[in-house]
């Protein structure tokens, strides 16, 4: 089988494709190689990708922040979507989304697959949205996964280093329950979806964490509280602390991951916090 992979260069991509590569021949499509198989320059900003030869495609180049002008973002996760839906015609495809798609919380338990989405509020949010609706009206697969994480992280552990300060993590509210999920599980799960029933499935490690035990684990130092309204405020003003970012670890959103595992997937990675 031949997989073609968008964002094979990225944290998440490059994971996939060197695990589609213990079984698979692997073509990486993005302006830059991935870290195995051949490498075949796609633009998603502007242009059609060449799936010329690809058995299944798995998704998953993405313009990712949490700001930024929402054009440069719609151009890849909507624009670049429906060329590369386009393109695939009736081949398997497996889209990678997010669980910032859905609803911003408060939540009164775990999250399924039929919760709204609508009302983010960055356009990461709303764009990656509107380009998973694009899929699903395709009949793909489409993934959700939550704070990816993982050797290589380029996003959250950034963000998460920048709250120590005095050898404290500084973290908004109480602590709160909250799915995570590890980048191996997430490659697993990319390649197992290549033969699900086209839909929605959330993705995430087994089990929910204790936010202040998790970030504990990661940085090595204890968890101190400030007020929500506080960060809040902070946010406004400096460049570290977003809105979004503070939703991130104060929303306990927890995935429901019961439609994964009745396909047969099994996350095995997990976050040790003890």
């Amino acid at each position: 089988m031949r997989v073609a992979i968008t964002g094979a260069s990225g944290f998440c991509g490059g994971a996939v494709a060197r695990l589609a590569a213990q079984e698979a021949d692997v073509v990486c499509l993005g302006r830059r190689p991935g870290p195995v198989g051949r490498h075949v320059f796609w633009d998603a900003t502007s242009a059609t990708p060449d799936l010329a030869g690809a058995d299944v495609v798995i998704h998953l180049a993405a313009a990712v922040g949490d700001s930024g002008p929402s054009e440069a973002f719609a151009a890849v996760n909507v624009d670049g979507t429906r060329r590369l839906l386009e393109a695939a015609g009736g081949r398997p495809v497996v889209w990678v989304s997010s669980a910032s798609v859905y609803r911003p919380g408060p939540y009164d338990g775990p999250v399924r697959e039929d919760h709204p989405t609508g009302n983010q509020r960055t356009p990461y949010g709303w764009t990656k949205a509107a380009g998973e609706k694009l899929a699903l009206g395709a009949d793909k697969v489409v993934l959700r996964p939550r704070a990816v994480y993982g050797d290589g992280d380029p996003h959250l552990l950034p963000r998460l280093r920048r709250t120590v300060r005095g050898n404290r993590a500084w973290l908004p509210g109480p602590d709160v329950p909250l799915s995570l999920t590890a980048v191996e599980n997430l490659a697993s799960a990319c390649l197992a979806a290549v033969t699900w029933p086209a839909g929605a499935y959330n993705i995430a490690d087994a089990r929910p964490y204790s936010r202040d035990a998790a970030i504990t684990a990661v940085l090595g130092v204890p968890v101190r509280h400030v007020p929500i309204a506080l960060a809040r405020v902070a946010a406004v003003v400096s460049p570290n602390l977003t809105p979004y970012a503070i939703d991130q670890v104060t929303d306990g959103l927890v995935l429901d991951i019961g439609k994964a595992l009745s396909r047969g997937w099994s996350p095995v990675a997990a976050l040790r916090t003890s």
